[in-house]
């Protein structure tokens, strides 16, 4: 049978005649899954059974994940916005694949950071449920995050431990978010290791592997309301929110010019999401320095766009202010479903598909990457004199 050309592979009318070659270009694959097997692995499941709707959203994050993010030359920032660490995913999740060199630098919520710090100093969170009598809760002292619940000691205990730390000498002067996070996570690393077992803080995990941590909204979040106490009599801890957003954008500018690949992973949406976002247009529109935007996009979000809230704002957006990558678009994913639902699997398909990789302990490199952007703003300077 001769090859179809243009003419035969169309209707008089010009639509495509069914099996074209025209036609064949939207067909991605066929739907013929195999029966479910008992002990099937979670990258077996999702490469064969999630081939429609939200399920094969994810299944394109996944691949997306292992075949381009977690490769070397990629520099991957993981964003973490509500409340995930009380659920465990913190211990569970994140901190496998920090000491596994998946992650490479973080933004985050203050109340993860602060609900991290209840599983290093081992004091006990539990399952529960989102229809108990919230008033009889409160009459037995019980703090509730929907379906979880602990004993308002835990937070009585952890306020105590960051004001305490705060007070060391370690914190007494004005630093970034990165350093004062690492500066915990030292002393976390340290309370683990005396305790012995597995380590289950995501920030001691960050300092142990290089990680710098930033908090979008430093303000937001108990770890600073102790800050802020600790300020009232006398404490000298400041935190530098200007050298946050100029570190970060350093951060990406720094990877890019030495010719890696920049990634953005995003669970929910909120602040993180845009700080993370953000460094690109800090360093296209306002230090005037030439940039793309970041190559990777992969969000977990249960936000529509229409409503106008940012955690719904679609990387095709983000083209628009420079934050992704034009000619990279086809290169994002959105997967519309709970994040404590999609990152484990997601995490398990990884983990299972993708060698570990080196850690670019980036936390180290920072003044490394503060210096070149200042020099990239030396040399606009010079050139435009």
């Amino acid at each position: 049978m001769p090859p179809m050309n243009d003419f035969n592979d169309t209707y008089p009318c010009g639509r495509p005649r069914p099996g074209s070659q025209r036609a064949g270009r939207y067909k991605s694959g066929r739907i013929l899954p195999s029966p479910v097997k008992p002990a099937m692995s979670v990258a077996d499941l999702i490469d064969g059974h999630f081939l429609a709707y939200n399920s094969a959203r994810l299944r394109e994050a996944a691949e997306l994940l292992v075949e381009k993010v977690m490769q070397p030359n990629v520099v991957v920032g993981l964003t973490l916005a509500g409340a995930l660490t009380p659920s465990g995913m913190g211990a569970g999740l994140f901190v496998p694949l920090l000491e596994a060199g998946y992650i490479d630098w973080i933004v985050s919520t203050g109340a993860n950071l602060y609900h991290d710090l209840h599983y290093a100093l081992d004091l006990p969170l539990h399952r529960s449920s989102p229809f108990h009598d919230d008033k009889v809760l409160r009459e037995h002292r019980l703090i509730r995050i929907y379906d979880l619940v602990f004993d308002e000691s835990v937070l009585f205990d952890t306020d105590r431990f960051v004001r305490e730390l705060v007070t060391g000498p370690d914190f007494q002067h004005r630093m970034g978010t990165a350093e004062f996070h690492h500066l915990i996570g030292k002393h976390v690393a340290e309370i683990e290791r005396l305790r012995g077992g597995p380590g289950r803080s995501v920030l001691a995990a960050a300092y142990r592997m290089g990680v710098p941590i930033y908090c979008s909204a430093p303000g937001d979040g108990s770890i600073m309301l102790n800050v802020a106490r600790a300020a009232l009599e006398g404490n000298k801890l400041e935190i530098d929110i200007l050298r946050d957003i100029n570190e970060t954008a350093a951060l990406v500018y720094g990877s890019k010019t030495a010719g890696q690949k920049t990634a953005v992973v995003i669970l929910g949406g909120g602040t993180p999401k845009n700080f993370m976002l953000q460094t690109q247009p800090h360093i296209q529109e306002v230090l005037g320095l030439e940039e793309r935007g970041h190559d990777y996009f992969i969000q977990i979000t249960d936000a529509r766009p229409d409503t106008g809230g940012l955690s719904g704002a679609t990387p095709g957006e983000a083209v628009t202010w420079g934050k992704v990558d034009a000619e990279q678009l086809s290169n994002s994913a959105i997967v519309y479903t709970d994040a404590t639902i999609a990152w484990p699997l997601l995490s398990a398909y990884v983990m299972e598909r993708s060698p570990a990789r080196d850690a670019k302990r980036l936390y180290e490199r920072r003044e490394q990457f503060l210096d070149g952007l200042m020099q990239a703003l030396d040399t606009k300077r010079a050139v435009s004199r």
